[in-house]
């Protein structure tokens, strides 16, 4: 099994970098506070205050977002201006990254001083509580995820998301080229990124910089968005399978049968691997293609090798003498 060493996870973002990125997907409008909004997040998670309200800190959790739903609402106008103020200022001594109001609630006015005060993000959003709690843990999850770089090219083939790798001129760029004029999507040239979600999904993405471009020797960067349209580019895909394309030497052990099953492994989660000779005259992307639709039979429950492999063994006892195929009494 191969094994890619040295994930980072990343230790916090900053509340201007989630509101840019997802503010508009959270449908969140800033009201105040915009001098914190460099404040960091350093949790993957978001919070409601809850007893912290009461003035009960002990299990507060201040490294993520502070949530205000109906709930938190509805006790803060129990309380008079001033009380209100002072409970605020206790949540915002903690450092808190910023205050959050769903339902499109209106900020108290104690809440407005505290932002002023204390130069502490302050936003609403008019999705409902719950909703907004499961999307923004989607994204924090995404941000907060244990992540690597890995020399390869990804490909979405039928669903199937292939992480092309090889040593340096050995043809992945050439090969996905081939994939995108056959109607797959690339999503990453050269260099991906792999995030661990849910401590159980890899995704794989490029980075902002070069997203649908791709490099060919002797002809150079080409958008790939622009010449095989919209379709031919994915943001981000699930790594399903590695292919390792290898330069063939006479005498190399090729696999001839398909049942042997060999791993790649990323964050410390095994991916199928399969490694393909690249020698003059075959169409890796051809064989590339069949590799990641053999994969999708094999999770629909069809192994072609392992099912011919029982045909094999059937037909050679079907052949076989009366006296070969009777087992020797027992003595």
């Amino acid at each position: 099994m191969n094994i890619i060493p040295k994930t980072k996870r990343p230790k916090s973002i900053t509340v201007a970098h989630f509101f840019h990125r997802y503010g508009e997907s959270l449908k969140m409008e800033l009201l105040g506070g915009s001098r914190g909004i460099n404040r960091p997040v350093l949790e993957g998670r978001v919070n409601r205050p809850a007893f912290a309200l009461t003035g009960f800190f002990k299990f507060f959790s201040n490294k993520g977002l502070q949530i205000f739903g109906a709930a938190e609402m509805a006790y803060l106008k129990t309380l008079s201006e001033e009380e209100q103020f002072k409970m605020l200022m206790e949540l915002a001594k903690r450092t808190i990254p910023c205050l959050i109001l769903t339902r499109n609630y209106l900020p108290t006015k104690a809440m407005e001083r505290v932002a002023k005060q204390k130069n502490l993000p302050l936003f609403r959003t008019s999705m409902i509580t719950r909703h907004f709690l499961n999307a923004a843990t989607v994204f924090l999850e995404q941000e907060f995820a244990p992540r690597l770089t890995l020399h390869g090219t990804l490909m979405e083939i039928k669903g199937i998301g292939t992480l092309i790798r090889g040593k340096s001129g050995v043809g992945k760029s050439e090969c996905a080229l081939a994939l995108v004029e056959r109607g797959h999507s690339l999503v990453a040239d050269d260099l991906t990124y792999v995030s661990l979600l849910n401590e159980r999904e890899l995704m794989g993405e490029s980075s902002e910089l070069n997203r649908g471009y791709m490099e060919c020797r002797g002809i150079g960067i080409i958008n790939v968005r622009e010449m095989f349209g919209i379709r031919s580019v994915r943001r981000e895909k699930r790594i399903d399978l590695v292919v390792n394309l290898v330069e063939w030497e006479p005498g190399m052990n090729e696999d001839r049968t398909g049942l042997e099953e060999n791993f790649f492994e990323i964050h410390g989660m095994p991916v199928p691997l399969i490694e393909i000779p690249v020698r003059p005259g075959r169409d890796m992307a051809r064989l590339v293609e069949v590799a990641a639709l053999s994969l999708a039979l094999k999770n629909m429950g069809h192994d072609s090798a392992k099912v011919f492999n029982e045909r094999l063994i059937a037909h050679m006892q079907s052949n076989l003498s009366p006296e070969q195929s009777t087992p020797p009494p027992s003595s």
